[in-house]
């Protein structure tokens, strides 16, 4: 069969929109249309033949005890959330970490999530708990009534293992929590509409004292409507107590106050788009997106870390001479940077490989060596322990199981405490890392993890996101070495730009009005995917969700001729509304605003919703979102099924969760089942074993 013309980004879109009617959440029309939806994808994905053992398989991994209990370390314990098929909605539990390193920890439950769902008929979603310096022992538990993101706030006392009488307690919302001291609260308010960002995320910030209302909580910080939100954290240097205030104008930018004795918010004189920060010996560590010259005449670029005496800018107001803790280097970016009492680490990615760094700071010189760590894979800093010494380590790559390597004194000594036992035969299987050509000439990596004696074309899957700096990293996944990988089948992970992979400006490089370079970064992958013979462009099956499903939609409408299948997670579809839509109006750093007539143009470029064309040949498309997912909107995923069935292209099928939020927290059930039916979905339209 011929195939159709390639749709060009420039190609004007359709602007009507019957389908507005689907960005209600919860009417009764949006939901029977979402009901006769789900019928129609369950009926056909989950009476395939395969879909019991793939649903089986994929709950057997998520749930399985031999699963590693990732933990913090905090004043002699580690913390940990578990889940398996007998606790579905969790544990928050500990154990010493002597007992923790060994194979069968005694853990201590503090909250049974099953119990207090059943106890109160709420299936409540833990969302995290801020705990109290110096003892931890009383905490601010953040939990969802719904998976989420709008929290409820109570206050928990981990010695009693119960939740504290007339204490602390907010309802659900989009607030953040955290101690100043035993007896005030620092709230980050989102309950009223006075309180949000046009976003819909916390504007004012507030001390609550105990025993008075929260309606009566004493405002000391405010933003602007139009910014992004506000946010508040304490952090404890040797002696000195720092109450940090933010302001956040954007994703990308903001401005960082420090809340001084005398009740003044001090703006620190620094680049509002400052990122990777910590306080550590006085010193206040910092990184920058852009290119910034301190008053010292210090060159500050991306991809380096910088450091400046804060002590010393809270006494006098002088911002003092900058030093240079990491010099930038060619496809070194920094992924993060955590510390424990004595000693800082900084988590690098050198060409999408980790390593990490240690740092220490003596007479006034900072001295750095390399933590002694496996090579060649995604190493990431678990935990640093913040009043201690204890630091853990993860590893893992695309056929090495993860393994958790630990350390009691600073990254000195360190020891596997923790390894997954392998979930999928790895030994036929190669990881390589490849190039292609975008259309502007930049090199893209990309992996593959395939059989080794592949003799030709396979059923690929084609994995990216290419947005908000957040790289896409080599790591291992059971359930897609089992349902996909152990079939013969073949594994792409595309590192476009607009992620974070090479730092701020490989991110950068598709901002805004340069969106369409990721776009064309992804299509070069899947061509050269194809030019190497690994695929086929009718078995190449692409995925992506959230930003990525914006990614997968794109991909969908501007070249439907690359690809065999495509599955769109929890999008962002409708470009031109995305702001509308709460939260939008907080991704505008990264997208663009379309009220403003520039932004619409490069927007109403690639939109998909408005793309969608009934003379195209496109591929059997599964889109999937969730009922509560009150970061993305579901109505973008909605209007796209409904535009593109509309349109006569019959194999569209969507499926709406109906509870759990961005992320599908909480029961473990139906994200197996979600998984199974994508992997179903896959086999049947790319072909292969089922």
């Amino acid at each position: 069969m011929t195939k159709p013309a390639t749709k060009t980004p420039n190609s004007a879109p359709s602007t009507d929109d019957p389908f507005l009617w689907l960005e209600d959440r919860t009417a009764k029309q949006s939901l029977d249309w979402v009901h006769r939806q789900n019928e129609v994808t369950v009926g056909e994905l989950q009476g395939d033949p395969s879909y019991q053992a793939s649903f089986q398989t994929a709950l057997d991994l998520m749930t399985a005890e031999d699963n590693i209990a990732v933990g913090a370390a905090i004043a002699g314990h580690v913390y940990n959330f578990w889940q398996d098929k007998t606790n579905v909605l969790g544990l928050w539990r500990r154990t010493t970490v002597a007992s923790y390193k060994t194979e069968k920890p005694d853990w201590e439950t503090i909250i049974d999530f099953d119990q207090l769902a059943a106890k109160e008929g709420t299936k409540w979603v833990f969302g995290g708990a801020s705990r109290l310096y110096p003892d931890f022992n009383r905490c601010l538990v953040s939990m969802s009534p719904d998976g989420g993101d709008a929290s409820e706030m109570r206050e928990f006392d981990i010695e009693t293992e119960s939740f504290v009488e007339d204490g602390f307690h907010a309802p659900a919302s989009k607030s953040g929590f955290s101690w100043l001291d035993k007896d005030t609260v620092i709230v980050s308010a989102a309950f009223e509409e006075s309180d949000k960002t046009d976003s819909g995320y916390p504007r004012v910030i507030k001390l609550w004292k105990r025993g008075t209302k929260l309606e009566n909580a004493t405002p000391i910080f405010e933003a602007q409507k139009e910014d992004l939100a506000v946010g508040a954290a304490v952090e404890y240097d040797g002696d000195r107590r720092y109450l940090i205030l933010a302001r956040t104008l954007n994703f990308f930018a903001s401005h960082i106050f420090l809340r001084l004795p005398s009740g003044e918010n001090k703006q620190l004189p620094l680049p509002d788009d400052m990122t990777d920060t910590a306080i550590f010996r006085d010193q206040l560590v910092f990184g920058v997106r852009s290119p910034w010259t301190a008053p010292d005449g210090t060159v500050c670029k991306p991809d380096g870390l910088y450091s400046l005496d804060l002590a010393h800018w809270v006494e006098t107001g002088a911002l003092g001479p900058v030093e240079t803790l990491f010099e930038p280097a060619y496809r070194v970016s920094i992924a993060g940077i955590a510390r424990t009492q004595d000693r800082l680490f900084i988590n690098l990615m050198d060409n999408v490989r980790g390593k990490v760094v240690v740092c220490e700071r003596r007479d006034g010189r900072w001295s750095l060596k390399p933590v002694a760590l496996p090579e060649n894979g995604n190493v990431g800093i678990s935990h640093a322990e913040h009043f201690g010494s204890t630091v853990s380590f993860s590893f893992s790559d695309f056929l090495t199981p993860s393994s958790i390597i630990w350390s009691d004194d600073n990254g000195e000594t360190l020891a596997t405490v923790k390894s997954q036992p392998a979930r999928f035969d790895a030994s036929p299987l190669i990881s390589e890392q490849f190039e292609a050509r975008s259309k502007d000439g930049t090199m893209i990596p990309y992996f593959v993890v395939r059989r080794r004696d592949q003799k030709g074309p396979v059923p690929t899957l084609l994995y990216g996101y290419g947005g908000f700096e957040v790289p896409l990293l080599p790591g291992y996944a059971g359930v897609r070495g089992r349902l996909w990988l152990e079939k013969g089948n073949a594994y792409v992970q595309a590192c476009i730009r607009g992620g974070g992979e090479f730092g701020p400006a490989w991110h950068q490089a598709a901002l805004k009005g340069n969106r369409q370079n990721g776009f064309d970064d992804f299509a070069a992958v899947a061509q050269d995917v194809v030019k190497r013979g690994i695929a086929t462009a009718s078995s190449l099956g692409i995925q992506g969700g959230s930003n990525g499903g914006l990614l997968t939609g794109v991909s969908l409408t501007q070249h439907p001729e690359l690809f065999g299948a495509v599955i769109i997670e929890v999008p962002l579809l409708d470009m031109l509304r995305y702001t509308e839509l709460p939260p939008g109006a907080s991704w505008m750093a990264e997208y663009g605003d379309p009220s403003k007539l520039e932004d619409a143009k490069w927007l109403s470029a690639y939109s998909p919703y408005q793309h969608v064309d009934a003379g195209a040949a496109y591929p059997p498309v599964l889109l999937t979102t969730s009922t509560a997912d009150d970061r993305v909107h579901p109505g973008h995923a909605r209007k796209m099924a409904a535009r593109l069935q509309e349109a006569g292209h019959a194999k569209t099928l969507f499926f709406e969760e109906t509870e759990g939020g961005h992320g599908g927290r909480g029961d473990r059930r139906p994200q197996a089942a979600q998984t199974a039916m994508k992997y179903v979905f896959l086999q049947r339209a790319l072909g292969g074993v089922a």
